[in-house]
């Protein structure tokens, strides 16, 4: 099932969502202006805004501040992303060229930025304090992520929980953020509170490890972006770390060689893809997602049975069996 047959509960807002983000992409700024249509044609499934009106809808919100927020939230994930081809080099993102490769890291990260203080400025405007709160620490956990993944570059001794840590952080606390904010719009009661951002933390989770897990085992066409690049970028994510925990002291040695540049890479890459198959790390991994997807569920049972619920809980099987 694909996300727009899930979302048909809120297609309405979404639609409005779309005309608002390509309204306020637009600038006086000639550049700007390029910039932001080049980011809205090559735009992603919405997953984040729509968790957070779902999780609005869940809580008998019927305002539309939710698109506001939506947009919020699809803009500081936007502005991560930009940032995050920057530090990877990266040359593709959703099939096409991704803005580093067309117009330089100088205006990239310009652009990053502004893209930043756009959803600060939306925020402000709507003046609800405690929101506010949760966009900062969201941010400021999504930095402190990024920050210790790339001082942890080709470090084989990360453990599963120092990586879980820092997937919280990159991409979890993103998801939490949003289901919470509809929460927080819906005004439910502090322990449903919770329970929506117990749910995205865990969904977030979910994603980035199916994330990682498709770098290895997806193709170009189905991400719409090179896979093998964490390996080639020496970011150690689940599926090296159980593979690392099942080598043996030459493959170790040879798993290190390769992460140091020292070993062919498509020889390497072949190598490692192969022997993740031979140890089963899919289903591993897989296993892991669908935990964490399971426990995003179960943090549901203090709502009732509605629509805008079987909707939260068939994109958490959504998020575990995707193949891009």
């Amino acid at each position: 099932m694909e996300p727009k047959a899930i979302f048909h509960l809120i297609d309405g807002k979404l639609l409005q969502l779309e005309s608002e983000i390509e309204k306020r992409l637009d600038s006086h700024i000639d550049i700007i202006s390029r910039i932001g249509e080049h980011i809205y044609q090559s735009k992603g499934k919405r997953i984040r805004p729509a968790l957070l009106m779902l999780s609005a809808s869940l809580g008998g919100y019927k305002g539309d501040k939710d698109i506001l927020y939506g947009i919020i939230m699809e803009f500081v994930h936007t502005a991560s992303l930009i940032h995050d081809d920057i530090v990877d080099g990266a040359a593709i993102r959703r099939g096409m060229p991704s803005i580093n490769f067309r117009y330089g890291n100088d205006l990239t990260v310009l652009l990053g930025d502004y893209i930043y203080i756009n959803s600060i400025d939306i925020a402000l405007q709507q003046s609800n304090l405690k929101i506010i709160r949760i966009l900062s620490s969201v941010t400021k956990n999504m930095i402190e992520a990024e920050i210790i993944q790339t001082t942890k570059r080709g470090d084989i001794t990360l453990s599963e929980e120092e990586y879980t840590e820092i997937i919280k952080g990159k991409t979890a606390c993103l998801f939490s953020g949003c289901s919470q904010i509809g929460g927080v719009l819906a005004d439910v009661p502090p322990q449903q509170e919770e329970a929506l951002r117990a749910y995205g933390l865990n969904l977030g989770i979910a994603f980035q490890l199916i994330d990682d897990l498709l770098d290895y085992f997806a193709t170009e066409e189905e991400l719409g972006k090179p896979v093998g690049t964490d390996l080639k970028e020496e970011k150690v994510t689940l599926p090296l770390i159980y593979l690392l925990q099942k080598a043996d002291k030459s493959t170790l040695k040879m798993i290190k060689r390769g992460l140091q540049g020292k070993e062919s890479y498509p020889l390497f890459w072949k190598e490692i893809v192969q022997m993740m198959r031979d140890y089963e790390i899919i289903a591993a991994v897989q296993r892991k997602a669908l935990h964490h997807a399971t426990i995003g569920k179960h943090c549901l049972t203090s709502f009732d049975n509605t629509p805008a619920r079987q909707a939260m809980e068939r994109l958490a099987d959504f998020i575990v069996y995707r193949d891009r």
